[in-house]
């Protein structure tokens, strides 16, 4: 695989994300009872190191949300978010300005809950998009959460997949509330499997082989 995609290709993936930014822009509407902007400013083809290193570096402490893919193609999800960002959210969510969030404390159960639900919320949004736009079936498990440094969660977990694929696909998103101070940017990162990757870029009309 390439470490960069023609314009074709980066339109594609492009399309796919502002299709699900629409998708997941109302439902967090709703859920944070407020107006909520979402758009898609890039679409990106990485290596383990260019993703750590976007994050922030390997001791970045992370709110990241794991989905395993399965259907057609398969492989995993995640929703990351810096530890300010994810607080961001939850006090909006929850009205509660004294909510804390760090790798370090103890975090209440109800705002595990209301992080998990954003990124139910968001990478929802997103593989509804990909199936409709791929005529694919494509879903995710149930999510899992940690809050640890990228080095403990997203780095380990893409070691491991690793031997199967050396390149993940990165969609970035931006979240806007209805006060200009309160933003937040979330990651959202597609890591197909290696047998998936054919299928996938197929389904879209793209051949990372040609």
């Amino acid at each position: 695989m390439d470490n960069e995609f023609t314009h074709f290709e980066n339109d594609v993936l492009r399309e796919i994300g502002n299709i699900g930014a629409g998708n997941a822009t109302t439902s967090m509407a709703k859920l944070m009872n407020q107006e909520v902007a979402m758009e898609v400013p890039y679409v990106q083809l990485l290596t383990i190191n260019d993703m750590v290193n976007i994050v922030g570096g390997p001791e970045e402490v992370l709110v990241t949300t794991f989905f395993k893919v399965e259907g057609d193609i398969t492989g995993t999800v995640y929703f990351l978010l810096s530890v300010e960002e994810a607080t961001m959210i939850a006090r909006q969510l929850l009205q509660d300005t004294t909510i804390k969030i760090s790798a370090t404390e103890h975090i209440d159960e109800m705002v595990l809950s209301v992080l998990k639900e954003v990124a139910n919320i968001v990478v929802g949004a997103y593989i509804s998009a990909l199936a409709d736009f791929s005529n694919i079936n494509i879903s995710t498990t149930v999510p899992f959460i940690s809050i640890d440094m990228a080095a403990a969660t997203l780095v380990t977990g893409l070691i491991e997949l690793s031997h199967a694929s050396d390149h993940s696909i990165l969609i970035g998103t931006k979240f806007s509330g209805d006060e200009a101070t309160e933003n937040a940017q979330g990651h959202f990162l597609l890591v197909p499997d290696l047998d998936s990757i054919p299928t996938l870029f197929t389904a879209l009309g793209v051949d990372k082989d040609g």
